[in-house]
């Protein structure tokens, strides 16, 4: 069986949720019962996910102490970043425990019900460096928009704003790892700022459109939809 690998960024402090969620890295938040980090694994797992890597920061004791009580059937390492590196420093450090030459990545604190074997093929067949999960959105301000080309290539990361409908970075990537020895950059950085719009126009950087459920828990009003949703699925 081929290597299918992705890392999992989950250091997050989750600022916006200490209302609801305190002492605890965000991936571990307490979502119907379980941590949020059971149900993006338990997903990655049903997506025949071979290897996963989590990247660890805020915290990373309890993620490490829990991984220990419980079994999952794919292989989990970690790194531990001593001190924040950014999303891109995150995944160059991370980068170490993959052996893949194309790594999925995707955030710790949403869930996006991407068929991950569709965006592989998707991402191969258009030979991208980088492919995108976009999710189409309606009636929104949280996020910025992304535009594509009639060739599924992104043209555009517009700024966040109010839009009546449009598509969303859903956070969830494959990316080549030759990219990130492609630019010189130092070893902190943000992937979305100084590799997506940076390097725009030099990257080949595609997106598919997957419209499936998806909810990003960084804010206690989807922290508490996310309560209610996942006490109906089976996972």
């Amino acid at each position: 069986m081929s290597l299918k690998e992705c890392i999992v960024l989950a250091g997050g402090f989750g600022t916006r949720l200490q209302n609801v969620v305190k002492d605890v890295p965000k991936c571990m938040a307490e979502v119907a019962g379980k941590p949020f980090l059971y149900y993006v694994i338990k997903y990655l797992e049903a997506q025949g996910f071979t290897h996963i890597v989590l990247s660890l920061g805020y915290k990373w004791e309890i993620v490490a102490e829990w991984l220990t009580t419980n079994e999952f059937g794919v292989k989990i390492s970690y790194v531990v970043e001593d001190e924040p590196l950014g999303t891109g420093g995150a995944i160059g450090y991370a980068f170490q425990k993959t052996e893949s030459e194309n790594v999925f990545v995707l955030n710790g604190d949403t869930f996006f019900d991407v068929d991950t074997n569709s965006l592989l093929d998707f991402h191969l067949r258009e030979k991208a460096e980088i492919s995108v999960a976009l999710k189409p959105m309606i009636n929104f301000d949280r996020y910025g928009t992304v535009e594509l080309d009639r060739h599924n290539r992104i043209r555009a990361f517009n700024e966040k704003q109010f839009c009546e409908k449009g598509l969303i970075n859903g956070g969830i990537y494959l990316i080549n790892k030759s990219v990130l020895t492609k630019y010189p950059l130092p070893r902190r950085f943000s992937f979305e700022k100084d590799i997506l719009e940076s390097h725009i126009g030099d990257t080949k950087i595609y997106g598919l459109i997957q419209d499936s459920y998806f909810i990003d828990i960084g804010i206690p009003e989807d922290y508490e939809k996310a309560n209610s949703d996942f006490l109906k699925f089976d996972l």
